[in-house]
């Protein structure tokens, strides 16, 4: 009996060790498309073809309910990148010059004492890279940006709206020329090719890499051609489809490249936007959701969200339940990881709902664009929202600060915010508007 007991103990103990050891912290790439419409992708229903995203998201999983942090640019990377509402950081709108800096109400750089996804991964032992679009700081007159080194990269690539731009992609002091050596419609082959490099580079280790390409965003350069050079009028959806098909295609390297690596398995790739589209091609590249890029309707911060990681998400799946945000990204890829959280984040750790299991959303979504009439007038029309909004369960509310033109909708029932129910349920209209109001008061002024 002793020696039954014993034996017992010990398959004990080595059950326990087994389950104990540590697990290889996977490689995480987050491909952050720039100014991409939730309607841009066939896999989620667009009009338009993309076979290589398609593959990406039948290896992996489709989230229908995902949240940038903003609806424009700057902020919304500093959302992802810092887990925290980019206002925080007095980040409220793409970064330009000093001066409009100041008339936009915002700095002229994210802070270094921010909380960075890359800094904690770093110290959890990943090598961290950034390639692409980064615009957090640097451009135009802003030469006293910190160096993206200082957020926690080690190696970086990036276009002319940085501290340090790749001079490959910026012979002249603008977004794109000519004359740069790497062609506007050759750019995202360049960051996917820095990509692989970096991991193969640096395989043995943990990677974590910022694929942040300019595509989608004008100008749509396609090639070197007449149809190529942003022709504009009833051409210009033609020119988008073609700059669409070439960043598809990128997209299919990518994933080709990984797999060729011998590391898919146990990498994590995350495929998302900023921030929503502009032109929407009369809603075609919204798939008829309302709003815009600069705009707080859905079109502008609804975004396509696709997640794959063969070792642990089941393949061709979906989640149309789970409302997630860019915030969230901090604290879930953290747990995955096993990397420092810093504490103060605005997100959640939807860890288990990145990896299949759908659950409810504890915490409210909150969203501001518009600090003033001089410098938020756009977009125009129907379009244009107010400048605050929060989602909570299944209702949004937006309005304005001064408490005017609040609208309230269950977006859930009414995803393209159709029928204002601010009247009708208003004991719900009455708690969203104190609680965004509440969260809009506790933001830092850019003094």
């Amino acid at each position: 009996m002793i020696r039954l007991a014993n034996a017992f103990i010990i398959l004990l103990l080595t059950v326990f060790a087994v389950q104990g050891q540590d697990t290889p912290q996977p490689n995480i790439i987050v491909i952050l498309t720039d100014d991409m419409g939730y309607g841009d992708l066939s896999c989620l229903g667009g009009p338009y073809r993309t076979p290589h995203i398609d593959r990406l998201a039948s290896q992996g999983r489709i989230f229908t309910r995902y949240y940038s942090a903003s609806p424009i640019c700057s902020p919304s990377r500093v959302g992802l990148l810092t887990g925290m509402s980019p206002a925080r950081w007095r980040i409220t709108s793409f970064l330009q010059k000093k001066a409009d800096n100041a008339l936009c109400e915002q700095a002229d750089y994210l802070a270094t004492d921010a909380p960075s996804l890359a800094r904690s991964l770093k110290d959890a032992g990943y090598a961290t890279g950034h390639f692409g679009k980064w615009h957090m700081g640097g451009g135009r007159d802003v030469d006293h940006a910190p160096p993206i080194t200082a957020y926690g990269f080690d190696e970086y690539k990036s276009t002319w709206e940085s501290p340090d731009p790749d001079p490959l992609l910026t012979a002249t002091d603008w977004i794109w020329s000519d004359q740069d050596s790497i062609k506007r419609w050759s750019r995202t082959r360049y960051f996917v090719d820095q990509t692989l490099r970096f991991l193969e580079e640096n395989k043995g280790k943990p990677c974590y890499v910022n694929l942040w390409p300019d595509d989608m965003h004008t100008p749509w350069v396609g090639g070197d051609d007449a149809v190529g050079r942003y022709p504009g009028g009833p051409e210009e959806e033609r020119s988008f489809s073609a700059v669409l098909q070439e960043y598809d295609k990128q997209i299919g390297r990518l994933i080709d490249g990984i797999q060729k690596l011998g590391i898919d398995n146990n990498t994590i790739v995350i495929f998302t936007s900023d921030n929503g589209p502009l032109p929407t091609f009369d809603g075609r590249r919204s798939r008829g959701l309302r709003g815009s890029k600069l705009s707080l309707y859905e079109a502008g911060i609804r975004m396509p969200f696709i997640i794959k990681w063969p070792a642990r998400i089941k393949a061709g799946t979906a989640d149309s339940t789970s409302v997630l945000c860019a915030n969230d990204l901090f604290p879930s890829l953290c747990k995955l990881s096993g990397a420092p959280m810093p504490g103060g984040s605005d997100g959640q750790d939807r860890s288990r709902v990145l990896q299949g299991t759908p659950a409810v959303r504890t915490k409210a979504l909150y969203w501001e664009y518009g600090r003033n009439e001089r410098t938020f007038r756009y977009p125009k029309g129907s379009d244009r929202s107010p400048s605050l909004a929060i989602r909570e369960g299944k209702w949004k509310l937006l309005m304005n600060k001064d408490g005017s033109n609040i609208a309230l909708f269950d977006i859930e029932a009414d995803p393209a915010e159709t029928v204002n129910l601010a009247e009708s349920n208003a004991a719900v209209a009455k708690k969203l508007s104190r609680k965004v109001v509440e969260w809009w008061n506790g933001l830092p002024s850019v003094n």
